[in-house]
């Protein structure tokens, strides 16, 4: 009676960890957008580029390249550092760790306006909705450095 029990509960788990995987946010089937299909509005952006000077550029420089401290927030090295991933895990990135010396200093909602900011500067297309602060909701979006090509 044991055994049968355990193998039941054994199965069940099994069961419920195929269905956590499969409805997972950060599954390729649920990433079905990326950052090039308008995931932001232009005025979210510039309410991310008002936050971003005011509490970014000291460190990543007025022009997102850079400094010795901080890392490029535009260009080459950064998009491809990101490319693939859900971007989810960039604002989770933001969340957490910055400003450096303050994280809780800026709410979620002006974090995901600097995201905003940072995708526009990177030269993605502006859409009309805004970039959702919730975490599962930003891991269904792709961070992709090449645009797809056109669905025919």
């Amino acid at each position: 009676m044991k055994i049968k029990g355990t193998a039941i509960l054994l199965l069940f788990s099994s069961a419920l960890l195929l269905c956590a995987a499969q409805g997972s946010p950060s599954s390729d089937a649920s990433a079905s957008r990326s950052v090039w299909d308008g995931v932001f509005t232009e005025e979210q952006s510039k309410r991310g580029e008002a936050l971003y000077k005011k509490e970014c550029s000291n460190c990543h420089g007025d022009t997102l390249k850079g400094r010795v401290e901080a890392p490029a927030l535009a260009g080459g090295t950064f998009i491809s550092n990101w490319n693939g991933l859900p971007l989810g895990d960039l604002f989770e990135r933001i969340r957490r760790t910055m400003p450096q010396d303050d994280p809780s200093r800026v709410t979620r909602q002006e974090k995901v306006d600097v995201l905003a900011y940072l995708l526009f500067f990177n030269k993605f297309p502006a859409g009309k909705a805004e970039l959702q602060r919730q975490p599962e909701l930003l891991k269904q979006i792709r961070f992709e450095a090449g645009k797809p090509d056109a669905k025919q």
